[in-house]
């Protein structure tokens, strides 16, 4: 495996470096109510190559303006990035027609009206999608789970915006690596400490997860949505992080002191829980399958499948 591009390694300022993608379509509505009308809309993916931080923009169509649009209302925010990183529109396999005519068609336009405000826009080679995989795997987290999520509900423009702003804090809220080794120290680092230079917090809410959604008000169907989108996220975001390769050694094996972080279906949005491990309990066969993890709720008992080491400890 080949060495990690000096754009993914370099300590630069957030979104310096950024990729961006296209996901979609979604249908909002041009309304509230009955007799509504459905449109396509599309989210615009950027994400930062050094910090992994992720920014999401609602366009309602795939034009050059469109995307310029939400070019300048990403730079208006985050700043302007230097260089940036795209598909070339076949490399879309399995996406929408008009995702890859617009690139198709764009691309010579995007990257002239960019070199005027001096961003190097580049385009990655055609059928390799293997060399977009940090944006990929942000569309995929948007996409997939966004889709789940909505089902059936269409939003309108503003609703679906502020869903998208509350999913962006929750990619953003996620634990990148330990601050420190210290075994009474519970704090870790994630991209929103890059952005605002402290953790993400949420409003707190009740509980929407059994509300019928039919029987709530519009603002509450929009917290119902956050609400199972951290649930889902913060299980598979955990997956993510588990190696699922065959064990032929013990090398990565939990020990005394390391940071994991916990499976907590119960937790509320943006509220990853964390802790460092105080004791292991051995089985008949001498291998560890158990731990006793110290909190802020206090000490707690899980069985291995239920932790996952922050990345720091599995080097």
């Amino acid at each position: 495996m080949g060495h990690l591009p000096a754009e993914r390694t370099c300590l630069e300022f957030p979104f310096l470096n950024t990729g961006v993608d296209f996901c979609g379509p979604i249908l909002i509505a041009d309304r509230k109510g009955r007799g509504c009308r459905l449109q396509k809309a599309y989210i615009c993916v950027f994400i930062c190559f050094a910090v992994k931080a992720v920014h999401l923009e609602l366009v309602t169509d795939l034009t050059k303006e469109a995307f310029l649009a939400a070019l300048n209302r990403f730079i208006s925010r985050r700043g302007k990035p230097q260089n940036m990183y795209s598909d070339n529109g076949t490399t879309f396999v399995g996406a929408s027609n008009e995702l890859t005519r617009f690139l198709k068609a764009n691309n010579i336009y995007i990257q002239a009206n960019l070199a005027e405000i001096n961003i190097n826009f580049n385009f990655i080679p055609a059928y390799s999608p293997h060399f977009g995989g940090i944006w990929e795997a942000a569309v995929k987290s948007v996409k997939t789970l966004l889709r789940r999520v909505l089902n059936l509900t269409h939003l309108v423009y503003e609703e679906l915006s502020t869903c998208l702003f509350q999913i962006e804090a929750i990619l953003n809220s996620r634990p990148l690596t330990p601050l420190s080794t210290d075994p009474s120290d519970l704090t870790f680092l994630s991209p929103a400490h890059f952005l605002i230079g402290r953790s993400l917090m949420s409003v707190p809410y009740p509980s929407l997860e059994d509300a019928n959604i039919n029987r709530i008000q519009r603002f509450q169907r929009i917290e119902k949505l956050r609400q199972h989108f951290w649930r889902r996220y913060s299980q598979e975001y955990i997956f993510q992080l588990q190696q699922k390769t065959k064990w032929h050694a013990s090398s990565g094996e939990l020990k005394i002191g390391d940071l994991v972080l916990v499976r907590d279906q119960n937790a509320p949005p943006l509220l990853w829980l964390l802790g460092r491990i105080t004791k292991l309990s051995r089985g008949s066969d001498g291998v560890s399958r158990v731990a006793e993890i110290r909190t802020k709720k206090g000490l707690i008992v899980r069985s291995f499948n239920n932790l996952c080491p922050l990345p720091l400890n599995q080097s």
